[in-house]
């Protein structure tokens, strides 16, 4: 797929003002008069409704009291991504959907602004650490991949005094926080700020490492156990004619190439396929970005779509147009994309979706940005003794053991993709499963 679609110079200060903040931060005042609209609830549902389980009432308590440090330290034993959390977590659906205000009509705690008040204080020193590491045991784990479900899998190993070091195939660390999450809600310099005060625990980073079968074999052999955290595969492609112009991206190659500098500008006509979360950031970028039209191609109706209710919102009010009930049949143009022709969609007798007769037009754009989901990315995996259920690594999700007991995993490789906050929840709970494992190995081997 090509990756070039400069037209014109933009410079960098351009692009930051067009991907600024969608909530911007709290200044004093505004967070202590938030902080103090909380009801403190004892058995407070937001806390149950956040995957990685933050005592949210106990740190926004501290931000009133104005013990930030506090606050901090209360998001970070839960979560030590709290400050990556706090700009890109579906909180609309999570802690914020959950809040008790919403039984008596008024608008929820901002709970998240709230929790990126506190963290943006605890990374300003750029110095301060969520704990001190045990002393060193001797024991070391190597992790596959560097997004969230690593970098809280080796935080918790660390706590423990744990060796450990994550391999990874790019350049940065962060994976989707870094490549591939919209740069108005984490930017890549916020998510390589929280990434180095992980480093600073200690945990070491191989880059440009691609890890295959024989590479699997050599991290058993010398490591005490492996974590596989590498996230999903590539974007899948349509299966249609003219896939290979120039023109034709995928949401993830578009959302890094603006994070990177590399894409300054998009052609005066978008269209986006598919309806997820990703897609919604894809069509948002290439309207910041400068394009005209932007249009979403879904094969079904609105209620279907996958991405959340908030984001078909916000994308709207950006200009996004949807077109529902059609699928692509080919994309046109001699050499770059000139078109792309789509079928209109009807309910068959069975209850499938099926092309319309005669229902067939080209719709004129220039660029066309593929978000149908991603492949699995564990085909190095297939034959070993890593089970593996539908592409995805089979886990046991209290501990994440997979089938292998020296293998653990977490994120989007065990569930196919979720959130950023799951992946932290998943690396922590397989954190603490390698330590109780080795603790158990060590105390068996004592007693031989």
């Amino acid at each position: 797929m090509a990756e070039t679609f400069i037209s014109q110079a933009v410079t960098p200060e351009e692009t930051v003002a067009r991907f600024a903040d969608l909530h911007p931060s709290f200044d004093r005042q505004a967070a202590l008069a938030e902080a103090n609209r909380c009801l403190f609830c004892f058995d407070a549902p937001c806390m149950t409704a956040c995957p990685t389980h933050i005592d949210v009432p106990k740190f926004i308590k501290k931000i009133a009291s104005e013990n930030l440090g506090g606050s901090a330290r209360t998001i970070l034993d839960a979560n030590v991504m709290g400050a990556s959390c706090s700009r890109a977590c579906p909180v609309e659906v999570l802690c914020e959907g959950a809040c008790v205000m919403h039984r008596y009509n008024k608008q929820p705690i901002e709970i998240a602004r709230l929790q990126r008040f506190a963290m943006d204080a605890f990374h300003a020193p750029g110095t301060n650490l969520p704990f001190t590491p045990a002393a060193d045991t001797g024991l070391k784990v190597a992790l596959i991949g560097a997004g969230p479900a690593s970098l809280a899998c080796a935080a918790e190993l660390r706590k423990h005094g744990v060796a450990a070091t994550i391999f990874d195939a790019r350049a940065l660390p962060g994976g989707l926080n870094t490549y591939g999450i919209a740069e108005y809600k984490l930017p890549l310099a916020e998510s390589l700020r929280e990434i180095d005060m992980i480093a600073r625990l200690g945990v070491a980073f191989e880059f440009g490492m691609t890890v295959d079968a024989a590479g699997m074999a050599a991290l058993e052999a010398e490591y005490d156990a492996v974590f596989l955290g590498m996230g999903l595969g590539a974007i899948h492609r349509l299966g249609v004619s003219g896939e290979e112009l120039e023109g034709v991206t995928n949401a993830l190659d578009l959302i890094e190439g603006y994070k990177d500098g590399s894409i300054t500008t998009v052609p005066a006509s978008v269209a986006v396929v598919g309806a997820g979360n990703t897609a919604i950031d894809a069509a948002i970028a290439a309207v910041r970005l400068g394009a005209e039209e932007v249009h979403m191609i879904y094969r079904r109706g609105p209620e279907q779509m996958s991405a959340f209710d908030f984001e078909y919102e916000h994308a709207k009010q950006e200009g996004v147009q949807f077109l529902w009930h059609m699928a692509p049949a080919g994309i046109e143009g001699d050499g770059k994309v000139e078109g792309l022709r789509l079928a209109l969609l009807e309910n068959a007798e069975d209850g499938s979706l099926v092309p319309r007769p005669g229902g067939e037009f080209t719709l004129p754009v220039d660029m066309v940005v593929l978000a149908i989901g991603q492949a699995t990315h564990t085909s190095f995996l297939a034959g070993g003794s890593v089970k593996l259920e539908r592409g995805r690594v089979l886990i046991e999700r209290t501990t994440g053991q997979t089938t292998n007991p020296k293998f653990f995993a977490g994120g989007d490789c065990t569930n196919g993709g979720r959130e950023v906050v799951d992946a932290v929840a998943d690396g922590k709970r397989a954190g603490m499963g390698i330590v109780a494992m080795l603790k158990s190995k060590e105390a068996a081997a004592a007693n031989a």
